[in-house]
């Protein structure tokens, strides 16, 4: 299935119906006084999240969507039927927003949440509620008003616990596929991951956490270079980043320990000029592919990458093709994410800044 996680819709709730201005008419009740009933009231547009959805496809190709009228009031005191109400089903982590003003109606982030988004009208008062005792007669009645109409900006941020960043070919798919039961596309061409990947980790009885993978970063992407601007929302909702660096440099290329070096610093000031509140989240160093490097060199080769990014916070090596020091990984992740679970806790007292490669 395509992948859409934007979409503009027109949302028009009912309108109210009018009420009615009658007298009653019955043989041998000469005098029977006003009997106009109320109109019903517009059918309501609710949003409802639906686990089972995770694209906001059906919302390209449907635009347009239109609740119930209220039905007119009638005499012998009959009162209009409401108007049919609609549920638009949408993925959990959508974004309601106003698309004229920019202003946020609701985030949809448990499944099942049902939220009102367009009010239909009331309906319009009959004679019957007019009668006193200086009118006996009263005509007057008023018409239904009119349901909310609204053009509504749709917009899906998954819901993960761990982010992936990094430049393509940096080995995030091959990560999450290492690490869950994810299965994105792997291939050794830059972006073959096209579209959000979500893999559910699991680190032990009750320890577990939701992982994503967004397409690769270049440099530019907070400009809309690449596919990196288009994704960059998804981790947003992210707790933790993983920022992922391919350490073994290409054959043939001069330079390449300070090259990397630079292309770990220009991802992380795209994430800066994106958001800077995501730049300031919780960020974890994963140098990637170190089975391409000698065994003996591997250390040192850390240790000097990590010197000259000047980077402070945890640092791990792994190699996600041949999974060695992946699951160091994922248990130090859970340790962070879930400090109260006692085997959270027995992990989190290993120093997670450098687990060297087995």
């Amino acid at each position: 299935m395509k992948f859409v996680d934007e979409a503009i819709i027109d949302v028009a709730a009912g309108d109210g119906g009018n009420g009615c201005a009658s007298m009653r008419h019955e043989k041998y009740r000469e005098f029977g006084g006003p009997d106009g009933g109320d109109g019903g009231r517009g059918g309501h547009v609710y949003a409802l999240a639906d686990a089972s959805l995770n694209t906001l496809i059906d919302f390209r190709y449907a635009r347009r969507h239109t609740a119930g009228r209220g039905q007119h009031g009638m005499g012998s005191d009959m009162y209009g039927a409401a108007g049919r109400d609609i549920t638009l089903k949408m993925p959990v982590g959508t974004v309601i927003a106003n698309a004229e003003t920019g202003e946020v109606l609701c985030e949809l982030l448990k499944a099942g949440e049902r939220v009102l988004i367009a009010r239909g009208g009331d309906g319009g008062l009959g004679n019957l509620h007019f009668k006193s005792a200086t009118n006996r007669a009263p005509r007057q009645k008023t018409p239904g008003k009119p349901g909310e109409r609204r053009t509504l900006r749709l917009e899906l941020k998954v819901l993960a616990d761990v982010g992936l960043l990094g430049l393509p070919n940096a080995g995030k798919s091959t990560l999450i596929a290492a690490v869950s039961r994810a299965r994105p596309k792997i291939a050794d061409y830059p972006f073959t991951t096209l579209h959000p990947q979500l893999g559910m980790v699991r680190a032990g009885e009750g320890r577990s956490f939701v992982i994503a993978d967004i397409p690769g970063l270049i440099e530019g992407a907070s400009e809309g270079a690449g596919l990196g601007l288009q994704f960059l929302r998804h981790l947003q909702r992210t707790r933790l980043l993983l920022h992922v660096v391919d350490i073994a440099p290409p054959e043939g290329m001069e330079n390449a320990e300070s090259d990397i070096v630079q292309q770990a610093r220009a991802i992380a000031e795209e994430l800066r000029k994106f958001d800077p509140q995501l730049y300031e989240r919780e960020r974890w160093l994963v140098l990637n592919k170190m089975d391409a490097l000698p065994e003996d060199e591997r250390d040192a080769a850390v240790q000097r990458f990590v010197q000259q990014l000047g980077w402070r916070g945890p640092v791990f090596a792994i190699s996600a093709l041949t999974h060695a020091g992946c699951d160091a990984l994922v248990q130090a992740i859970a340790a962070r994410l879930c400090p109260g679970v006692p085997e959270a806790a027995a992990a989190a007292e290993r120093d997670p800044r450098f687990d060297p490669i087995a």
